[in-house]
């Protein structure tokens, strides 16, 4: 490939067209003389070492500064740092034992565990790969997505038996499977090499973890889109450094609150299989902070752990914190920071964390993305205009990340919190692609920048607001309706635990909105006519255009979610999008 024809959008901005190739800038260059960047390399002694960004680096500060600090797994295991890297060392002695080498797949099917924690750093750092399998997908999905990633070798929690027994016979590549457990002994007719923790017990504590390219691939998992195959997203050891710097100094940089900082206590409420954690494990292991696993996800385990263990930093959807602050029963949690993302945070819910004393907060990323991008953390700079509602908006760029709101040609949008537009970034661990996949790679990279296929608005202090998924944002009689706004708006409701926004065909506008409401227990207000009283009361000061009003609402016991939380608004559609009720069609015209 002639690199020199390529667009050379590393000095593009808007409004610059056309873009110059590589091939122009070059010449340019020779023509005036000009130093190229290659004549401005530095020097580098023989003896000096190039420090690779590699995942065995985040370990040099825990293991220097807090050694003895804890690593805990519910009530079933402790350990600290000194003895975690010791731990490591057995787990990659153990690997290599097997026959897994570098370039190898490693899978792991396990709930949040001291054990995922060291297949974190293990894997990637003796050159294998780190395959997380989703264990809320299909049959069908995992055996694909195992298959797919070419994993010869499994560590499977004896909880996931069941469904590996079923799938075994699809997975020619796999060759090894090392069984998981906590308890009890675990019987199964599939051929496993032996019990993790048996053979973890005879290998030696130290294990010389040798350097490599820093862009070698570290980890992989599969998404969890709605249509066709899960797509297999990769991240290189230099990524997911990268990643943790500017996710620890973005979450650091807050001067009071919605910060984590080395004095904190660390539980993750997002499952280890879903974009690393969204990588707040190395985070957390890089800041030497106490860390807390809950294993399976209860929720009043995690509320008694939370006490017992003094957590004060956690993550998750919106779903499972609404799980954990109803088995709270009113009890306060005065210290404890949350993370909510996944999905658009409901008003009643950062509410209800507020009144019970956690200072919760928004950030915005996807798997794509590694997945950080955003913070809903409050900046500190004097006389700037903040929205009071700043925890439910996306929040801020955290450090590298380049982001923006553009047309459909990569144009960039003003910063006016009006312009709406598609949300593009670049960031230096964004992956590259999709593994075996490359139409689909070139669609979510089109034009240099990484498609997040999100419609937003960005204000004059750089805050991202969300709109809508572009795939689920609604047309009706020509004019937009974001279903992220509607959802908030329906939420505000005392009588509503959730709400999801869908669209229905209609013949004479084209699509109306429709909802579908999970009313919360106790409590019967939220009716069809008191919905959309406040939905109208909001149309008619302004705030929502009249036409969003939702023509149906639909009361459910629950509402169709995706493997990781999210609505399944592709399910909803099928389910309740038939053509709108001929009256509302003409009352809203």
């Amino acid at each position: 490939m002639d690199l020199s024809a390529l667009p050379y959008r590393n000095f593009w901005h808007p409004g610059r067209s056309p873009l110059p190739t590589l091939g122009a800038l070059i010449q340019e260059r020779q023509e005036t003389n000009v130093q190229t960047p290659e004549d401005r390399v530095i020097e580098r002694t023989p003896s000096a070492y190039s420090y690779p960004l590699l995942v065995k680096q985040l370990l040099h500060t825990p293991l220097a500064n807090a050694p003895d600090q804890e690593i805990v797994y519910r009530d079933l295991f402790r350990t600290t740092y000194r003895g975690f890297v010791g731990r490591i060392a057995q787990q990659a002695h153990m690997l290599q034992s097997l026959g897994v080498g570098a370039g190898d797949v490693v899978a792991v099917m396990d709930w949040d565990s001291h054990r995922y924690l060291e297949s974190y750093f293990a894997v990637p750092m003796m050159g294998a790969a780190l395959m997380m399998v989703n264990i809320r997908l299909s049959n069908e999905q995992i055996a694909y997505a195992l298959d797919h990633s070419g994993a010869t070798t499994l560590l499977v929690h004896a909880d996931f038996l069941p469904v590996l027994e079923v799938i075994h016979a699809r997975l020619p590549q796999l060759q090894r499977i090392v069984l998981l457990q906590d308890t009890q002994p675990a019987q199964t007719p599939l051929p496993t090499v032996g019990e993790y923790e048996a053979l973890m017990a005879v290998q030696p504590t130290a294990f010389e973890f040798r350097d490599f390219d820093e862009n070698t691939l570290a980890t992989t998992f599969y998404t969890t889109g709605t249509t066709g195959l899960p797509k297999a997203v990769y991240f290189s050891h230099r990524q997911i450094v990268l990643h943790t710097l500017a996710a620890a100094s973005g979450l650091a940089a807050s001067p009071q609150h919605q910060r984590f900082h080395r004095g904190d206590v660390y539980l993750p409420l997002t499952p280890m299989f879903h974009v690393h954690a969204w990588g707040l494990p190395f985070v957390a292991t890089l800041m030497g902070v106490k860390q807390v696993y809950p294993g399976r996800f209860r929720p009043e385990h995690i509320v008694d752990l939370v006490a017992r263990e003094g957590v004060t930093f956690s993550h998750g959807v919106p779903t499972v914190l609404q799980m954990v602050l109803a088995a709270a029963k009113g009890r306060r949690f005065e210290g404890w920071k949350i993370v909510s993302g996944g999905s658009v945070m409901p008003p009643h819910l950062c509410q209800e964390a507020l009144a019970q004393g956690i200072d919760i907060f928004t950030g915005y990323g996807m798997s794509e993305t590694c997945p950080l991008l955003t913070l809903a953390q409050r900046p500190a700079q004097p006389g700037l205009d903040v929205p009071d509602d700043f925890r439910l908006t996306a929040g801020w760029s955290v450090p590298l990340v380049d982001l923006r709101v553009v047309d459909e040609s990569l144009h960039a949008l003003p910063r006016d919190g009006k312009a709406v537009g598609e949300v593009v970034v670049r960031a230096p661990w964004l992956t590259q692609g999709y593994r075996g996949n490359a139409e689909a790679s070139e669609a979510l990279w089109q034009g240099g920048y990484l498609h997040t296929q999100d419609m937003g608005r960005i204000d004059a202090t750089g805050c991202l607001r969300l709109v809508d998924r572009i795939k689920d944002v609604i047309k009706t009689g020509g004019e937009w309706v974001s279903s992220l706004d509607l959802e908030q708006l329906l939420a505000a409701h005392p009588g509503v635990a959730e709400a999801a926004v869908v669209a229905a065909p209609c013949e004479r506008w084209g699509e109306r909105p429709i909802a579908v409401v999970v009313r919360r227990p106790g409590n019967a207000s939220a009716t069809e006519q008191a919905l959309r009283t406040l939905v109208l009361e909001q149309a008619e000061r302004g705030l929502i255009p009249r036409y969003a009003v939702p023509d149906r609402i639909h009361f459910v016991e629950a509402i169709d979610k995706t493997s990781v939380g999210k609505f399944d608004k592709k399910v909803l559609r099928q389910k309740f999008a038939q053509a709108s009720a001929p009256e509302h069609q003409t009352a809203l015209a």
